[in-house]
């Protein structure tokens, strides 16, 4: 198929791996699964020492599990990537421990306090579910598939961090002072979760054209303002002043886009900032101390094939 050719038949779970595509697509399909599988790697990372942190067994065990998930669903979404057939599992995982794969800009900041985890795991991970939902039809079908499991799993998340923003909501006088300074800090990068607006969005035509992507940066950028403001609200967070929020009066509400700090955005998004640098060499240390498993078990399983090879094969 030719570029034209697979816009006329672009729809939900259109295309799969035996269908002959052209380079355009892949590469456009590989590097937006790609960014995701990254980004739920390095959201692992950012919430994994809060485990430890976690006030009680039970916080601790689910919190655990969550950050399971994310890395499972980072590997899934690598093999989904995978199997368009640009780029090796491997090869997109060094290129994060280099400091050359691309992530979401919520996971290039540091978290210190428990306060800080709803808003992960309540604000981000809810702007994941209105983002993954519509992937659900996307044309490269692996990718649909994986998200079927990704939303199940990810439902659960935004649940749980929920329970934690409600606890911390209806905690002492401190807690709540912890809450509310921790959605002052991040509320400005939950804005800009969803990328940059349509006006400067450099992927997204091409990407609706062939049926990666369904809605918009805005559209999905509002459709999460209306369901998670009066969640906010709900629990007695103040929504900060800047950026401002538009309330239009009919349940819906919108962000004036000129208080966005692009700048900021797009600095992180090259890798290029403290925080960036902070989070990638967490992930490079992290490959580097298990290096060893890994040679290890390529030496096993070449020992094995040599071990398991017929005369008539060595012959």
């Amino acid at each position: 198929m030719d570029i034209e050719a697979v816009k006329q038949r672009a729809g939900p779970r259109e295309f799969s791996p035996k269908d002959d595509l052209p380079e355009e697509y892949r590469k456009a399909a590989t590097r937006m699964i790609q960014f995701h599988a990254n980004s739920e790697i390095m959201g692992a990372y950012l919430e994994r020492p809060f485990i430890r942190q976690a006030p009680s067994l039970d916080r601790k065990l689910a919190f655990s599990a969550k950050v399971q998930d994310e890395i499972g669903h980072g590997q899934l979404l690598y093999r989904a990537a995978e199997s368009l057939g640009i780029k090796s599992r491997e090869q997109m995982l060094d290129e994060l421990a280099e400091g050359e794969g691309k992530f979401l800009n919520c996971f290039h900041y540091p978290m210190e306090s428990w306060a800080e985890v709803p808003m992960i795991a309540f604000f981000v991970d809810g702007a994941a579910m209105r983002r993954q939902a519509t992937l659900k039809r996307t044309s490269w079908e692996p990718y649909a598939h994986a998200m079927d499991k990704v939303c199940f799993e990810e439902g659960f998340h935004v649940k749980h961090g929920e329970d934690i923003m409600r606890e911390l909501a209806t905690g002492s006088k401190r807690e709540q002072e912890m809450l509310q300074d921790a959605f002052d800090e991040w509320w400005p990068r939950i804005i800009q979760f969803f990328g940059p607006t349509d006006d400067k969005s450099t992927h997204h035509d091409f990407s609706a054209d062939v049926g990666l992507k369904t809605m918009t940066n805005d559209e999905l950028r509002n459709a999460f303002l209306n369901a998670y403001v009066p969640k906010a609200e709900k629990y007695g967070l103040e929504i900060p002043d800047e950026p401002r929020i538009r309330d239009n009066g009919d349940g819906t509400y919108e962000v004036v886009e000129e208080d966005l700090d692009w700048e900021e955005f797009f600095t992180i998004a090259k890798n290029d900032s403290p925080g960036s640098h902070e989070q990638i060499g967490k992930r490079e240390r992290t490959q580097e101390a298990v290096e060893w498993v890994r040679e290890s078990l390529d030496d096993w399983e070449r020992a094995s094939a040599g071990a398991n090879a017929t005369p008539e094969a060595a012959d």
